[in-house]
């Protein structure tokens, strides 16, 4: 049977692991919008690769589930990179929590029932999760292991605490992280592993959207402040996804990578520190 790599999400970041983990394979690229699908797709058939198309929305549990079964038709699921995600300036805080904290949790919930052993998957989260508040252990604990279909009636993901879009974000990204570490131990037992990128601002029409967005001056001041002095590429985090999906990152699972170019780094201990 062909090995198959679900890539959830065709956008930049999505392509790049694709390129990096899929040749070889069958590639499966699911988006909400299939007309972005079928670009990614007829970019990647023509570099070379074996790659079909599928709609999907990862808010609803049917839709997830069809990819799932559709995946495991093509063959043995070996990987999966999810990469799907809404952004603070695209969308209200319902909408970022039930795409990014809700469908983030049931992608992983029903993969972790089909991924072959020795399979891989990475999710990507954000640097934003990384500068929210400290959560208390039972906060944390919650976000981790919340049965999928309780997640958003937890009380702290109520309208009341969770005001605005970016705080929405920031607590569904980490969300994310403490999701894949609960999930990497139920992976581990089919022989599976699972882990975080946590990506600073990378160059995509997503990443767009935030500098010329409300939040734009604010995206520039990190990147002109930030160690590196840069933002970053999708490549970039194709490499990192590269070595956690392959056989050089076969003893790490449950952990979240951030790469950021020192841009939360700066915000505790530098120019970015809040003042």
């Amino acid at each position: 049977m062909d090995k198959v790599i679900v890539v959830i999400g065709s956008g930049s970041i999505g392509q790049a692991i694709a390129r990096r983990v899929g040749v070889g394979k069958h590639i499966l690229l699911a988006d909400l919008r299939m007309e972005n699908a079928e670009a990614a797709a007829e970019v990647m058939f023509n570099a070379g690769f074996t790659v079909s198309t599928t709609q999907v929305d990862v808010s609803s549990r049917i839709s997830v589930e069809a990819l799932a079964q559709k995946a495991s038709e093509l063959g043995d699921i070996t990987g999966v990179v999810h990469a799907a995600g809404v952004s603070p300036s695209q969308a209200s805080p319902a909408t970022i929590l039930a795409v990014d904290l809700y469908g983030t949790a049931l992608v992983l919930e029903t993969f972790g029932n089909v991924i072959a052993a020795g399979g891989s998957a990475v999710v990507i989260a954000s640097q934003s999760g990384h500068r929210l508040r400290a959560l208390t252990k039972e906060q944390n604990a919650a976000l981790a292991t919340t049965p999928v279909e309780n997640l958003l009636s937890l009380p702290m993901l109520q309208p009341e605490e969770i005001k605005d879009s970016l705080h929405a974000y920031q607590i569904s990204k980490r969300g994310n992280a403490l999701r894949v570490a609960a999930e990497a131990v139920r992976w581990g037992k089919r022989g599976a592993r699972l882990n975080t990128i946590s990506p600073g601002i990378i160059i995509t029409p997503l990443a767009r959207d935030e500098l010329s967005g409300p939040r734009g001056d604010g995206y520039r001041r990190m990147i002109d402040l930030c160690p590196t002095g840069r933002a970053g590429t999708p490549d970039e985090v194709g490499a990192i996804a590269a070595l956690l999906m392959g056989e050089d990152g076969t003893f790490i699972t449950g952990s979240d990578f951030l790469m950021d170019g020192g841009v939360t780094a700066a915000y505790w201990y530098g120019d970015l520190k809040p003042r």
